[in-house]
């Protein structure tokens, strides 16, 4: 642009008016003032010209900014899910007093304690008891006497029936004596052997082998069929782990599959496997369980808290660290950079997070650069310059 013209054209017109203004000032001070507005008039034209010049100049000193992405691949990650629970047995058997019950004389075993099938745990006084024995015993002597007595008689009668000495209606009734004390021998041994196993059953005994857990019993204690759980008993010594798990997560559980348990406050981790998946859902958590067999360790007391980590397979997907992957009120994003340099915003689906990673289960295919940080900052269709950083996995073959 050519500006001389302008500026010599108003130079002339503000000469001429100043002139006119300050025609009764000395010559040396005209000339001084003269020389302050022709600095003033430069100054004023060089600001217009480099007013018109700042855009163009502005354009050329922008840089695109710098931004680390990735390309993230495909690899095989195993899928792991970290859930906690309880600890219990897997198969609980409570023991109670049964029949008619009694005072405790002796308590045999303590918690902790391991037993075998059958072995008594309780012994209840039984001297009432002791003495109905007896006299059930007695009673099958006296029924057996009489029987013998009674096939005596019909012995004799059938010798004189013969010789015409007593009539056949006194042989009948003498058999029909003798049957009846013959059925009272039977009932008197039923009776013996109902007295006998109740006493049987005034020793508490293990319904099978396992591990003592609780006792609330204690000598001299008056015990009966409305007394309550006296022990309980982990069968085997089974324990397991009642994991709290989403329905999701639920869903892609299999039987047998491995799990590491890691009771709170313990640093060994402990192997077990899924043995049962609960067939129903709670409707108000929309959690379920999976019970997790774990072999018998003193560090696994039941009702004690776990946290576990069960293996649901595998998967091939892309891997990106926590920092490229972002979070809005409708779901997960990441930003892509295009073949023009230009940031597209790319909706994803997150599979799995692990120490690997952020799993991402759609909308990547592997090939993309992705941002790696400062996403937040970026705005989509800005152009930026993309420096490549080093994939988190290897790709998979």
């Amino acid at each position: 642009m050519n500006y001389e013209p302008m500026f010599s054209r108003k130079t002339e017109e503000h000469e001429r008016y100043y002139d006119a203004i300050l025609g009764g000032m000395s010559k040396r001070r005209k000339i001084v003032i003269a020389a302050a507005l022709a600095a003033l008039i430069v100054v004023i034209g060089l600001s217009i010209y480099m007013t018109h010049r700042a855009p163009a100049d502005t354009t050329q000193a922008v840089q695109l900014p710098n931004v680390t992405v990735m390309t993230a691949g495909h690899t095989s990650i195993a899928r792991v899910v970290s859930t906690t629970g309880t600890l219990a047995a897997k198969v609980e058997m409570p023991v109670s007093a049964v029949g008619e019950g009694g005072m405790v004389s002796r308590v045999l075993v303590q918690p902790g304690d391991w037993v075998q099938a059958g072995q008594v745990l309780v012994t209840i006084d039984r001297s009432v008891q002791s003495a109905q024995a007896n006299a059930s015993a007695a009673q099958i002597n006296v029924a057996v006497a009489n029987a013998r007595i009674a096939q005596s008689e019909l012995d004799r009668a059938q010798a004189l029936v013969a010789r015409g000495f007593i009539s056949k209606a006194d042989v009948e009734r003498k058999t029909a004596t003798r049957d009846a004390a013959r059925a009272q021998v039977g009932v008197v041994h039923a009776q013996s052997s109902e007295i006998a196993a109740r006493n049987r059953r005034l020793d508490i005994r293990a319904p099978a082998a396992g591990l003592v857990l609780t006792r609330a019993v204690e000598a001299g204690q008056v015990v009966g069929p409305s007394s309550g759980v006296l022990f309980r008993i982990a069968k085997g010594g089974e324990i397991e782990l009642k994991a709290q798990l989403s329905e999701t997560d639920l869903a892609q559980l299999r039987l047998g599959a491995h799990a590491d348990v890691k009771p709170v406050g313990s640093a060994q981790s402990f192997s077990g496997q899924i043995w049962q998946i609960a067939p129903v859902i709670d409707a108000q958590t929309r959690q379920g369980i999976a019970r997790i067999a774990l072999a018998y360790n003193e560090a696994l007391r039941p009702g004690g808290f776990a946290e576990a980590k069960l293996a649901l397979g595998t998967m091939d997907a892309p891997i990106l660290p926590e920092s490229a992957v972002l979070s809005s009120e409708s779901g997960s994003y990441v930003y892509v950079i295009n073949a023009q340099n230009k940031v597209e915003k790319r909706v994803v689906k997150v599979s799995d997070v692990s120490d690997a990673g952020i799993a991402i289960g759609s909308g990547l295919d592997g090939s993309e650069r992705v941002v790696v940080s400062a996403g937040a900052f970026l705005n989509p269709g800005e152009k930026v310059l993309p420096v490549i950083a080093p994939t988190l996995a290897k790709p998979s073959k």
